[in-house]
This record gives C-alpha cells, structure tokens and sequence, in this order.
C-alpha cells in the first residue's frame, strides 16, 4: 500500500513560481526508488493533463507545454518528488497530481498505480 501526498500549491501570480512536492508513505514490497513518478493536472476543461515525469533512473520527460518552464525532481532517501514551476501562466491553473508505478513511460496515467489527492494551483493576477 502507497500513499501520495501534495504540498505546496497556491495563489500566485502570472510570471511567479511555485514548488510543489509529493510525499510517498510505503507499506509495499516495492521499493519508491525502483519506481517512476508523474506530475498530472485537471483544469477548468476536466481533462487530464501529462505536466512531468521522472523514471527510477532520473530519466526525464515534459509536456511540451510546460518545458523549459518546470522541473522534476526526486529525493529517493525521503520518498519523495517535486516539481519546480517558474514563470507560471494563468493557464497553469489547475488540480496537480502526483502518482507512482513501475514504468518506464511515466506519461501515461494508466501506468501509475498510486495517485495522490491533488493540489491546487492557481495563476492569477
């Protein structure tokens, strides 16, 4: 049993930043280290979106959206994942979420098998 939990969303202004950060709590014989965790989002239109992932070995991957903009990262000694975002715009706005599974294709939603609750971001002036 894994579960995921956000921090770190808010209220902040087109050009500002945020970090968010998602924390792992394990009760499984699969080790966090070994898997690969995803950054989704759910704005006004409800859809989700692929934002960031990072595999087990820190291979990299963005939304064309958000590159050169965010960045994923990992610290295998806490459990834990973040995602720096900088010069946000108002349609970052949305629900992010954290998940976890074992894939080397972290963009897809389906190949996560632990999801957090999500956290709010939301870009306005």
């Amino acid at each position: 049993q894994v579960k995921l939990v956000e921090s770190g969303g808010g209220l902040v202004q087109p050009g500002g930043s945020l970090r968010l950060s998602c924390t792992a709590s394990v009760r499984t014989v699969d080790r966090v280290e070994s898997l690969a965790w995803g950054w989704f989002r759910r704005g006004a239109d409800a859809a989700r979106e692929f934002v960031a992932g990072i595999t087990w070995d820190s291979r990299r991957t963005y939304a064309d959206s958000v590159k050169g903009r965010f960045t994923i990262s990992r610290d295998n000694t806490k459990n834990m994942m973040y995602l720096q975002m900088n010069s946000l715009k108002p349609n970052d706005t949305a629900n992010y979420y954290c998940a976890l599974g074992r894939t080397d294709t972290p963009n897809i939603a389906t190949n996560h098998r632990w999801w957090g609750r999500g956290t709010r971001v939301t870009v306005s002036a």
